[in-house]
């Protein structure tokens, strides 16, 4: 649940609800009014919060309707840890311009915070069904399922700790979501370019959920509202130009291929003994300077890996794609579609895994799953 744009999750983790960056363009019937608005962004970029709200509160006074600035106070409200009026906002904004996807995205964002993730799947629901093609609600909204099928697993638990398909269903839907991210983190300060505002990703406990970015969802037909109303419409990315003739792709040195061969087969062999429940292998895949997950210290990181494999009852099958491998000096990343089974349980995560290379050995320094 870096990452909703604005709202608090990497959920990255409800990953990362991510970085959050949403713009509306306005039509503006008096156009000097326009010049606030700039002013407004560069104080929130600034952290310059309370007089940021001033200034947007002065721009509302004339156009208490205005989308664009309606939207940014409510960003403020988020920044300056306000939750209540934040969600008033955006409430309010969703309930005047029906038609716009992000403010739903941002009240799940603000929702998945407070851990109202039944408040924050709805929202998300209504963003999708205003925009089919809303990349972000999407991923947000299986943030918020992972959260939600952890919360019912545990409860079954609870009332039948025998199960042992449950506590499978748990324990990875547990791994996922702490694989997800970099662990819970506060809610930065928003970065504001010159015309569509965003804030960096914030988190959910234990989850990621991801906030809009100009462009991500479809850009929508101009709304038919009364005179009273501007014409909003979702920012949509500028057209670019038609790209150039593809230059002939040089080849990669022999040590380049060398080196990914090498790195495909330390994969081969994390995923094998991972199959096999070798911890042996499978621990010493990671290096010495590998990234636990929230902070865990290395001990109790290798005894809750020890617990959901070694300790899970029937086979385990850890497969994946053909992984697509950077090389740079020293360090590689892989990125692969991984597939795992176990009694009762199948699921296909994006995997991201940074290796370093130690002594002939590539080892594993850092691990990501969305």
């Amino acid at each position: 649940m870096t990452s909703i744009s604005l709202l608090q999750p990497r959920f990255r983790q409800l990953k990362t609800l991510r970085a959050m960056a949403i713009g509306l363009a306005i039509g503006f019937a008096v156009p000097a009014f326009a010049d606030n608005l700039p002013e407004v962004q560069r104080l929130i970029k600034q952290g310059q919060y309370p007089q940021a709200l001033d200034k947007v509160d002065a721009y509302l006074s004339s156009r208490p309707k205005d989308a664009q600035g309606r939207f940014l106070k409510g960003l403020i409200y988020t920044e300056m840890n306000k939750p209540a009026e934040a969600i008033g906002v955006f409430t309010k904004l969703s309930e005047d311009y029906p038609e716009l996807p992000e403010p739903y995205n941002n009240l799940a964002v603000l929702y998945a915070q407070q851990k109202q993730y039944d408040k924050a799947r709805t929202a998300l629901e209504m963003a999708i069904r205003t925009h089919p093609s809303y990349a972000i609600a999407y991923e947000n909204l299986g943030d918020v399922y992972a959260k939600l099928a952890s919360q019912a697993y545990d409860k079954a638990l609870q009332l039948d700790n025998s199960n042992s398909a449950t506590q499978n269903k748990l324990a990875l839907i547990r791994d996922l979501i702490t694989t997800s991210g970099k662990g819970n983190v506060k809610p930065q300060p928003a970065v504001v370019a010159a015309a569509p505002i965003a804030a960096k990703p914030a988190v959910v406990p234990s989850a990621t959920i991801v906030a809009a970015t100009p462009g991500a969802a479809a850009a929508p037909a101009a709304p038919v509202v009364p005179a009273t109303k501007p014409v909003v419409v979702a920012a949509a990315p500028a057209a670019a130009p038609a790209p150039a003739p593809a230059a002939a792709p040089t080849p990669a040195p022999a040590k380049d291929a060398a080196g990914s061969e090498e790195v495909v087969a330390a994969l081969n062999a994390w995923a094998d003994a991972w199959s096999r429940k070798d911890m042996r292998a499978y621990l010493g895949a990671y290096a010495n300077s590998f990234k636990t997950p929230k902070g865990m210290s290395r001990k109790a990181w290798e005894q809750e890996r020890e617990q959901r494999i070694a300790g899970k009852s029937g086979k385990i099958s850890v497969s994946f794609d053909t992984p697509q491998i950077t090389l740079n000096g020293s360090t590689a990343t892989a990125k692969f579609r991984q597939h795992y089974k176990a009694p009762g349980l199948s699921s296909s995560t994006t995997k991201t895994l940074v290796f370093v290379r130690t002594g002939s050995k590539w080892l594993i320094k850092e691990e990501n799953t969305r």
